[in-house]
């Protein structure tokens, strides 16, 4: 898969790349980043590539020319990509729609920055905008790198292990089950007996009722989107039963800080 990306700062995003599993996904040849700089087409000697907004107001907007330049130079490099503008006021990036970007073969992702981009730009060169969150940041290549990464997990020969994928959170429209590794007993908490039982059936049960309840109790929007069939009922159920029962209180219930 191609992607491009617009953004002032390129040496950011590259930097950013050559880490983890993007990293490893580029070096196998299972994903190909580029990046365009506006300002390399803004024409006054101090490379300007922003402006005071009309109406008045604080803040600076990028200009339409030096993005509309920018984006002609992507569509050479990826001329059937999809254009997509990172922007606060975008739809919520979604593991569908991370999904639908990864069946893509190639992608445009325009970071915007300051108080936004001209709107001019937007209705000429941008498909879509979406949002990584409810939250306003400095500009988009955070985001864009997030849509990046949550990309390259799906394309085969990303991962070791193609299963990782398709049990991570929100990949079934639950929150992931709690994970579990050695020893067995820290600082007096246990790893639930179940699963150390090897009754795998067992394990798919706890881990289900796992999800739903956490689901239910961090992300109940998620639910409410849901039709729950009558197992997931009786394990929600008994998730939200286990939870108002008395605790045994094992361990401590904080961290303290400089203890190893």
């Amino acid at each position: 898969m191609k992607i491009v990306v617009v953004t002032l700062f390129p040496e950011f995003v590259g930097q950013v790349l050559r880490f983890g599993v993007l990293g490893r996904a580029i070096e196998r040849g299972v994903l190909e980043v580029r990046t365009i700089n506006p300002r390399q087409y803004a024409t006054d000697v101090h490379k300007t590539v922003d402006d005071r907004p009309y109406g008045g107001g604080p803040g600076m907007v990028l200009k339409a020319e030096p993005l509309w330049l920018a984006m002609n130079e992507a569509a050479t490099l990826a001329p059937k990509a999809r254009r997509v503008y990172l922007a606060a006021d975008g739809a919520p990036v979604t593991q569908a729609k991370v999904a639908e970007y990864a069946a893509l073969p190639e992608l445009v992702l325009v970071a915007g920055r300051y108080e936004g981009v001209d709107e001019r730009f937007v209705e000429e060169c941008i498909d879509e905008s979406v949002s990584v969150g409810d939250v306003v940041l400095s500009g988009g290549e955070l985001p864009a790198l997030m849509v990046i990464d949550a990309v390259s997990r799906l394309l085969p020969g990303t991962l070791g292990c193609a299963e990782s994928a398709e049990q991570e959170s929100f990949a079934g429209g639950l929150l992931d089950w709690p994970h579990y590794t050695r020893p067995e007993t820290w600082r007096g908490r246990e790893v639930p007996a179940v699963l150390k039982g090897g009754n795998h059936a067992a394990i798919g049960r706890w881990r289900r009722k796992q999800a739903l309840g956490r689901t239910w109790q961090r992300r109940p929007e998620l639910l409410a989107q849901r039709n729950l069939t009558v197992e997931e009922r009786t394990l929600l159920d008994e998730y939200r039963a286990e939870q108002d029962a008395p605790r045994d209180g094992q361990g401590s219930n904080h961290c303290e800080k400089g203890e190893t």
